[in-house]
This record gives structure tokens, sequence and C-alpha cells, in this order.
């Protein structure tokens, strides 16, 4: 029998006992992504039953809303990334519900409140979710729900790679690949509220004319295919655009070494993904001559403490609701998960960010 707890944990008789011996609260049954055991995430994964559980006195139960199916969700179904789940779980790893039910002792949260995980916990994936309250931290109301539901990944991802290794000013220049990611896009607009000029790197496919108009109306300064940069001198292509400090990189092989070349003296290049599954290679030239910096990040291991991640969720869902962070999403009925999941996965050809809708 699988629990309905986000952390999740086979049966999780703490939650599940004495409901009959002492009158409780109890959460309504729950609908969730379950899988077993890792694997192809359209094969492992099912749609279930999970029954009420009990709502001890500093829980809360949240009616999720609106969750999406990041990268790393399924790469943690699949089992390759880092971090593996104990199966069987429940999928998702970020979402935002409405208050349904608060605990006696639960005193700074009210039913009918909007919140999402202050910690990155599994479960995200069904329609009622149990926890301490402390796990959860309420937003603006009137914050669009698919925008709380995804500024804790991708969004606050590009905020700290901005913030955390170069410390940027008005004017200074930043460089990445990728530039079409959710990633890249709040990068793009990130940099232009703190007037900061982005250049950016997209691959060479039909169609990059209508993608570099897309990402000039976010605010880039410069967006130049692949090939394009395939040139002796490459600054020469910069104008009167400072040379970049930071570049940032989810792609390898040749893109990342585009980044690198771009990059000024003694410049920093972040890594946060490597979606073309080739290594990164740098001259050893441009180690000893450019004293150029190699740092990754994972925001997982960040560990931010509440107030750093509560002013940066604040920052991000406060510049979404001014129409000044904004990025393509498509909302899909929970019921129609599999078909979400399979357009997640790139069976339906290049996709918007599949977003659940419960």
């Amino acid at each position: 029998m699988l629990s309905q707890c986000s952390h999740y944990v086979p049966f999780c008789h703490d939650k599940q006992s004495s409901i009959v011996d002492f009158p409780a609260a109890v959460s309504p049954p729950s609908t969730a992504v379950v899988y077993d055991q890792h694997g192809p995430p359209d094969t492992v994964t099912r749609v279930t039953e999970i029954p009420p559980v009990k709502i001890t006195e500093n829980d809360i139960c949240v009616r999720m809303l609106a969750a999406p199916i990041n990268p790393a969700d399924i790469n943690r179904i699949e089992g390759v990334y880092p971090v593996r789940p104990q199966v069987p779980t429940i999928g998702g790893w970020e979402g935002v519900g409405e208050v349904h039910i608060a605990g006696s002792a639960v005193k700074t949260l009210s039913p009918g409140d909007l919140v999402i995980h202050s910690a990155y916990l599994p479960g995200t994936w069904q329609t009622y979710v149990v926890e301490d309250q402390s796990l959860w931290y309420k937003i603006d109301k009137s914050t669009p729900i698919e925008y709380a539901a995804t500024c804790s990944v991708n969004p606050l991802s590009a905020l700290r790679m901005l913030e955390d290794f170069v410390a940027l000013k008005p004017g200074d220049t930043i460089v990445q690949n990728g530039a079409t990611s959710i990633v890249g896009q709040c990068v793009i607009q990130l940099a232009r509220v703190r007037g900061i000029h982005s250049i950016n790197i997209i691959r060479d496919k039909p169609g990059s004319d209508e993608v570099k108009e897309k990402l000039v109306k976010l605010g880039a300064n410069m967006v130049f295919t692949e090939s394009e940069l395939d040139v002796k001198s490459i600054k020469s292509l910069l104008d009167d655009i400072p040379e970049p400090r930071l570049g940032l990189n989810c792609i390898g092989g040749n893109a990342a070494t585009l980044v690198i070349k771009l990059l000024k003296q003694g410049g920093t290049m972040v890594t946060y993904g490597g979606m073309s599954k080739k290594p990164i290679t740098i001259s050893t030239s441009t180690f000893i001559f450019k004293d150029v910096s190699l740092r990754g990040f994972w925001l997982q291991e960040k560990n931010l403490d509440q107030a750093q991640y509560r002013y940066s969720i604040d920052y991000l869902l406060a510049l979404a609701r001014a129409g000044r962070l904004k990025y393509e999403m498509e909302l899909v009925p929970f019921n129609d998960f599999h078909t979400a999941l399979e357009k997640a996965m790139g069976k339906h050809g290049s996709r918007k960010k599949q977003v659940l809708k419960f």
C-alpha cells in the first residue's frame, strides 16, 4: 500500500496509525503518480489512488493546484539523477497548492493560503499532500499558478547563478548557451532588469531567425547561432558591448567552448547542465593566459538558508506578477499525465514546459 506523504515512505505508519482510536483530521483520498522501480518514465509510472492520512497538529494538508514536469524529474524516475529517491515513491519535486486543512497547532497558515515548498522534497504529483507546516511557504495569492508552480527550480537557478559567482554590476556582460531554455530565458530577463548585457548562443536549426527575434524581445542584446561564432576573431562580433565576465553553460561540447572564447580575461564559466553529453574542453593557453575559472552549479546543493530562499522566491514572483519575467508553458489536466510526460520526454518534438493542472 502507498502512503500520501510527499517525501513518501511506504506505509508511513506514523501518519496512518490510530485514526480510529483518536479522533483527528484526515486528508481526502489522493490521486498520485507513483513508480515502483527506476526505468523509462512512460513505462514505470502509474496513476493510482492513495488512501486518506492523519493530519497531526503541526501538519498542513495542501490541495495541489499545479506542478511541472522538469527534466530532473524524468532523470530521477530513470534512476540516473545523482540523488535517487527510494522506491516506491511519488513523482514531482516542485509545485504550488492551496492549504486545505491546517493542524490544530498551526498558526501561520490558514485554509485558502497559496503555498509552495520551502524545501526540495519529492511528491508534488498528487492531488493532496500532507506535510509539516515548516515545509511550506506562503506566497501572494495574485500570483499566476503556472509561475508559482515553476519558480523554485529554473528561475531560481538563473537568479542564483547571476548573483553567486561574479559580482556583476550594471553595464557588465554575461554570455550563455542554451538561451532558449527556461533558465536561459530567465537569465536574459533578469539581466535586463539589472542593466546587464546578455550575449546568447543558440543551436543551428530551421527557424533560428524567429528564435532570435523572440529572445531579443525578452531583452537579449545579441543572439548568435553556433556557426555564426565559428570565426577567427570572435570578439569582433561584440561591437561596443564589453567582454563577458560571466558565462553560463548547460550544453557542453562546442557550445561550451564558444562561451569560454567569449569570456574576458579572468572570466568565469558556470556549468549547470550537459545536454549534448559531450565533455567541456579548454586549452592550456586559455587557462594560463586568460586565467579563466570553471565552476559548477547544482541548485539542490546550494543549501540556501530560509531567508535567502524566501527573498529569492518573492523577488522572482514579483517580477512574474509584473509581467517582467515570463516563459512559455503548457498547462495540462492531471488526467492527461502520460501525454504530458511524453511531451516532456521529447516524444512529440520540441514542446513548451509541461505543467500539470490538478
